[in-house]
Formats: C-alpha cells, structure tokens, sequence
C-alpha cells in the first residue's frame, strides 16, 4: 500500500513539474529572426495597402449592396468620401453610394436628355443657347436615409434630382433640375477633375 501511494505521489509530482516547466515556456518572450524590411519596401507596402482598401468597401457595406441589387453584375468599388459602387442592372450603367453608416443614399443613372421634363428642356434650349447637352444623370435618392449627398464636389438637397452637363466651345456647366423640371445653376466644371 505504501508503494502505490509513493509511485502515485511520484506520478502527480512529475505531471505537475512538467506541466508547470510548459506554461513557464509558454509565457517567456517569442524572439522573431525575420529579415528587416527596407524603408522602400515599407513605403510600398502601404501604397498597396492604400490602393487596396480604396477599392474594397467595408465587409457591412457590400453585404447591404448585395441585399439592395442582387442582380447587379460588373460590379467595382472606390472610395471618396462615401462608398461607391460602380455596377450593371438590367443593362443599365448605374453608381451606388454608400454612407458612413454603410447605409445606401441614393444611385445615379445616366439618362437620355429627352427624359428631363417638358420645363427643364424649355428653359435649358432658352437661357443656355450655343451650349450642348454632353450628358443627363438622375440621382435617384433614398428616402430613408437623411445623409448628404455630394455630385460634383458639391453637396445638394437629398432628392430626386437630374444633373445636366452642358458645354460651348470652351466652357462646361452643370444645371440641376427637380422632377418638375425647375432649373438652377450647379457648377462649372470647365477646369475640374471633379465629378
């Protein structure tokens, strides 16, 4: 009886030094012998870094596109300012954007001049001569959400809102236009990069 409890005390002796020397292994310092990175290499890195998560949306944001339009192909993302999502829906080239809240303002749909209303054509073809429309864009606003939206480097009332590009020889505008077709100035972009 005295050998069973004498290789017992032994076994439990043994098993608890063991155990003990691994959790002492385990909390000492990992030393890395890894090579060191250059100041080039390290300036690189977050060029890619950068270029990288200015075309990846965050994870929430496109779970949300992905529920908003389903069917959307060809799709890519950018980021300035908000999220945007450059896609194809039933044929048509559409933007999406995105707010902080990974929450969806609004889209924009390039649309044929002739769609704007009866007014805004009446009154572009009259206080506009020698300009041409380049292009119509609808911005189709979500009213559910109250964020700001920002076309052009300019922000706007969030409604439903078509944006016009007009240019003459040497010179390029943009009007805006409610549903109803009542015009007002928005910017000249003559010599932006901004859009």
């Amino acid at each position: 009886m005295k050998n069973v409890l004498i290789i017992g005390s032994v076994l439990v002796f043994t098993t608890t030094t063991a155990f003990s020397q691994e959790l002492i292994s385990l909390n000492e310092p990992i030393s890395f012998t890894g090579h060191k990175v250059s100041k080039e290499q390290r300036e690189e890195n977050r060029i890619i870094r950068r270029e990288k998560s200015a075309i990846t949306p965050n994870y929430i944001t496109e779970q949300h596109f992905q529920t908003d339009f389903p069917n959307a192909t060809n799709v890519s993302w950018k980021k300035a300012g908000f999220e945007e999502a450059s896609f194809t829906l039933d044929g048509k080239e559409m933007k999406a954007f995105y707010d902080f809240d990974n929450e969806l303002i609004g889209t924009t749909t390039p649309v044929d001049y002739n769609t704007l209303p009866k007014a805004a054509r009446t009154y572009i073809e009259k206080h506009y001569k020698g300009y041409s429309p380049q292009q119509v864009i609808m911005f189709d606003d979500n009213e559910y959400n109250e964020s700001n939206m920002v076309l052009y480097g300019n922000p706007f009332d969030d409604i439903d809102t078509y944006f016009i590009e007009l240019s003459n020889n040497n010179k390029t505008i943009v009007l805006q236009s409610n549903m109803e077709g009542l015009v007002s100035y928005f910017k000249d972009i003559s010599y932006s990069n901004v859009k």
